[in-house]
């Protein structure tokens, strides 16, 4: 093991002083509207600083693993769902947490999300990063994913106003496996696919070629300024995620707060959500009558962003520079509609539906990224034709 760290930049204390003030400022209106939304928030923040240190995401992983037979982010992202379904199991077996109800990320196992979720695949890697990874790369600075973070919300939008049709396509609901087999049965038989799946990319080839826990001698200031090994927010977001399952009474989800982002813009351009089945009833119009704050997905969202540049100022490493490809920017563009529009048809990302999804024993999680992978497969192979490397 190296012992020495290699240098890095100075914080940036100028910025990381106004983004404090400024994120105390918003936790204190923020507060107003209740505990449990302060709290959330404060989860998002976790998340934001957990993802951007060890610059976990699931893109890159899954280029790395298709390109070179690394499978180093994969194989964090298999211990990440473990942890998850450990912890997920005995809350959701009780059905309560805290004196209130709490359920699963559970959604229609159909063609539906299987078209959806290959969709993403593509998005992700013409867009550069995933959902969470969007949110993190956007909130430490980088202004392309800004415009993909733009047009992700534009994309969700968008697919909320088709869902109706695509909710036609032949499907067989939700399939909750812990109802089906019970968390006894069904929490060794998950595990039991994660160690089939590590082994099986063992057996293909793949190895781990790049350090998944500490590279260097640990110093103390690593742990607020980064970097982070990827077992270590693996371990960190599958607890944040269980967090915010006890604290919201559902797990962790992005892309719902984008399409209400979306829709939030298109009804201040004067867009009538009477004129959609998605928004004119129900929770969707509710949450679009509301402070964007009030709900739930969105603080969390927030409290990512927010994080993530707290974490990119302690790491001194915020800049903001344009990008210089007009093939790059058009990438930005498609994949983020795609990555959006997936999304909204498959009822998540690789967040909500993947992680989440896999980590309620929902049959549709396990679908998600079946799917999603040939996906990736295919927008691999699209990178170079917008300028992109796949090294």
């Amino acid at each position: 093991m190296n012992t020495a760290a290699p240098a890095r930049p100075p914080v940036q204390r100028r910025l990381l002083a106004v983004v404090v003030v400024g994120a105390l400022g918003l936790l204190g209106y923020i507060f107003g509207l209740g505990v449990r939304h302060a709290g959330l928030f404060l989860i998002g923040a976790a998340l934001g600083v957990s993802l951007y240190h060890a610059s976990f995401g699931f893109t890159g992983a899954y280029r790395r693993a298709i390109v070179h037979g690394d499978i180093s982010g994969i194989s964090a992202q298999l211990a990440m769902l473990a942890a998850a379904m450990l912890l997920f199991a005995p809350i959701l077996a009780q059905g309560s947490a805290f004196g209130h109800d709490v359920g699963g990320a559970l959604a229609p196992v159909s063609l539906s999300v299987a078209l959806g979720a290959f969709v993403f695949g593509i998005g992700m890697q013409l867009g550069g990063g995933c959902a969470s990874g969007t949110l993190f790369s956007a909130g430490g600075g980088n202004l392309r994913t800004m415009l993909v973070l733009v047009f992700f919300c534009a994309g969700a939008f968008w697919g909320s106003l088709d869902l109706h049709w695509w909710n036609q396509l032949p499907g067989i609901g939700a399939v909750s496996l812990s109802r089906k087999f019970g968390w006894e049965i069904v929490l060794p038989m998950q595990l039991g696919a994660l160690v089939l799946i590590y082994f099986g990319l063992r057996l293909a080839g793949a190895r781990n070629k790049r350090p998944i826990w500490w590279e260097h001698a640990f110093r103390w200031e690593n742990l607020l300024r980064g970097p982070w090994p990827l077992l270590l927010s693996a371990g960190l977001l599958a607890l944040l995620n269980w967090a915010v399952l006890v604290t919201a009474g559902h797990p962790w989800s992005i892309t719902w707060g984008f399409s209400l982002w979306g829709a939030k813009v298109a009804a201040g351009l004067g867009w009538d959500p009477a004129t959609s089945s998605f928004w004119n009833g129900g929770y969707s119009l509710t949450a679009l009558a509301r402070p964007v704050l009030a709900d739930s997905i969105s603080l969390t969202n927030a409290g990512i962003l927010l994080g993530a540049l707290i974490a990119a100022s302690l790491a001194g490493r915020v800049s903001v520079s344009l990008p210089r490809s007009a093939r790059s920017l058009a990438a930005a563009v498609l994949g983020g509609l795609l990555m959006g529009y997936g999304a909204r048809l498959a009822y998540g990302c690789n967040i909500g539906s993947f992680f989440s999804g896999v980590a309620s024993a929902s049959l549709h999680g396990w679908l998600w990224i079946a799917c999603a992978i040939p996906g990736n497969v295919v927008g691999v192979y699209l990178r170079p034709l917008f300028g992109q490397s796949n090294d």
